[in-house]
């Protein structure tokens, strides 16, 4: 399989999995490891509650060593502590430090931060030459296309961060006020690559591996991240990987492995996070995984009430019984 370089870390060419809050914690970023994903990103970390001593912010940071290659996203509007908060990840040994300039998120684009610095390059700059200047390893931005269709300024955008010192940029083909709407446009990818000599990685509307492969074809992209086409189904990394080896689309995967991951989903977010925390984070899984099944919309109202392991257990088991 051919691999791409950012910086000095190789990445295989295949699909990563894209940074996503509150879903993209450590059992699922290990779980999508375990089916082939190539690269894996934590979810986002405040810069500034990294420089205050927040616990919980802390251990955002923490990478197993199967999660390798792996890059940790900040999020901030300032750049001194942007700057500050790169030094302080420098002691997880990061392989990459990703800068979140995408988010569309009200709650963080109502501070600056995320895909609102869109709308101010000149900060951008700034706060990706401070994370440039103190980190020990390579330093990517995932952006978006725009802030809105009236002002799509990903090129632009994306030049000015090359010449900030950023290894790499990640290209959401949709505007902030799209949030997770319409269509991804990936010509705007195919743009950014053709205007830029560092990797671009492409994301948007990636849901199978035929789409993964369309999006190589079509955008000249070097890596393709795969975010909500990941929802209920981690297993499409290697779906993608078989496809793009062979040419050929791996057999539907059965209800009975379907529910076996589901199963070592929910037992790794416990394991992790504690049966009662790890549980309720769990629902929203369940409610991806039974997608499309026979009852699901009753299934999915049930799912309210997974408060233990063995309730999902027994989820899992009437599902097959049926």
């Amino acid at each position: 399989m051919k691999k791409i370089s950012i910086g000095n870390i190789k990445i295989e060419k295949t699909s990563a999995l894209a940074p996503m809050a509150s879903v993209a914690d450590k059992s699922y970023r290990l779980l999508c490891r375990e089916f082939g994903a190539s690269y894996l990103v934590s979810e986002m970390i405040s810069s500034k509650g990294l420089c205050f001593g927040d616990k919980k912010t802390a251990k955002l940071c923490e990478i197993e060593q199967q999660e390798r290659p792996m890059a940790l996203q900040i999020f901030g509007e300032e750049p001194v502590y942007m700057g500050k908060a790169a030094y302080l990840l420098n002691r997880y040994k990061p392989d990459i430090i990703d800068i979140n300039m995408g988010c569309p998120v009200p709650k963080i684009v109502g501070n600056g931060s995320g895909s609102a610095l869109m709308k101010a390059p000149k900060t951008a700059f700034d706060i990706a030459k401070e994370v440039v200047r103190y980190a020990e390893c390579p330093v990517t931005v995932k952006i978006r296309a725009g802030w809105d269709a009236d002002s799509i300024n990903a090129v632009e955008f994306a030049k000015n961060l090359e010449q900030a010192g950023v290894s790499a940029i990640a290209v959401h083909g949709r505007t902030r006020n799209q949030m997770y709407s319409g269509c991804a446009d990936w010509d705007i990818i195919r743009q950014v690559k053709r205007a830029v000599s560092i990797p671009v990685i492409g994301n948007g509307d990636v849901k199978t591996p035929q789409d993964c492969k369309d999006m190589y074809d079509q955008t000249g992209c070097d890596l393709v991240m795969i975010g909500r086409g990941s929802y209920g189904k981690p297993w499409i990394f290697r779906e993608i990987r078989h496809y793009l080896e062979t040419g050929e689309l791996l057999p539907e995967i059965s209800l009975e492995e379907k529910m076996q991951v589901m199963l070592r989903h929910g037992k790794m977010l416990c394991e992790y996070k504690g049966e009662n925390q790890g549980m309720k984070e769990m629902r929203k899984n369940v409610a991806w995984y039974i997608k499309g099944l026979p009852n699901s919309a009753k299934m999915r109202g049930d799912c309210g009430l997974l408060n233990e392991y063995s309730d999902l257990e027994q989820m899992a088991q009437q599902i097959l019984s049926r």
